[in-house]
């Protein structure tokens, strides 16, 4: 069983070798072309649109100036043609899809009691696609499916006791592999959504005071480590840490005139 386990770190390691670099210039694996993301995040956001109530007026404009400012701030290239729409949901929610789509639940709006709680949240989603999270995350995934599929194999596990190794294997990849990466992605999401924010002209601090907010309404949460997830706690602390670099960018950004006025729906 030894062999077993080195061959499946072995193997896990080699289909994880980084060929791309992060906005932070960490080394990521990515085997999907910018045009096959933003064809699904389109057609992920089309079938969202269909499934869900959009909600226009007030609460629409309200996001879509929070999503314009930030955008604005976002790398050449990245900043042209973002759709955003709000959702009828109570959930507290957002997402940002490749391709350049922004979702907002309503219940977000009723969690955030401000432009810069609210901005802190689409500006780490926004992240996430700047970061090629999504694409991480699907390499990833598919990586770890085929490494997982060649050892079953080669190691001919078979029968009953074949298929409670093979989930055994599957556990250790979740646990070992995909959660810790996701929690990654949230963490550095974090950081760069903070610095997003702050180059807009959104006051960085009000980031605490949501994840407080957020601590607030939310149930228990798993243990750290069987999280997609940092805790919030541990989100706090993170964000905290680059709190005084978020608020140079963020003095920077008002001097230089960047200071968003969008009106909360009463």
């Amino acid at each position: 069983m030894r062999w077993i386990s080195r061959f499946t770190v072995g193997a896990l390691c080699l289909a994880l070798t980084a060929c791309a670099a992060s906005p932070g210039g960490r080394q990521q694996f990515t085997l999907y072309s910018e045009e096959q993301l933003s064809e699904m995040g389109a057609k992920t956001f089309a079938q969202y649109q269909e499934e869900k109530t959009v909600v226009e007026g007030e609460q629409a404009r309200y996001v879509q100036c929070i999503a314009d400012a930030l955008v604005a701030e976002l790398p050449n290239g990245q900043s042209n043609d973002w759709q955003v729409r709000v959702f009828e949901d109570e959930s507290a929610n957002a997402f940002a899809l490749p391709g350049g789509y922004i979702g907002v639940h309503t219940g977000l709006l009723d969690i955030t009691d401000n432009q810069d709680q609210l901005a802190a949240v689409i500006g780490h989603e926004i992240a996430h696609v700047r970061a090629q999270h999504a694409n991480e995350r699907a390499s990833t995934q598919s990586a770890t499916q085929v490494g997982l599929s060649v050892i079953q194999s080669a190691a001919g596990l078979e029968g009953a006791s074949g298929e409670q190794m093979a989930a055994l294997l599957g556990v250790g990849a979740q646990y070992g592999i995909l959660l810790p990466f996701s929690r990654r992605h949230e963490s550095e999401a974090d950081t760069l959504g903070l610095e997003l924010t702050a180059d807009a002209g959104f006051d960085p601090r009000a980031s605490i005071d949501l994840w407080n907010n957020m601590s607030d309404a939310g149930g228990g949460q798993p243990p750290a480590w069987m999280s997609t997830h940092p805790s919030h706690g541990q989100r706090i602390s993170g964000l905290e840490s680059h709190m005084d670099d978020a608020m140079q960018r963020y003095e920077q950004a008002r001097q230089a005139g960047r200071s968003p006025d969008c009106q909360r729906p009463g």
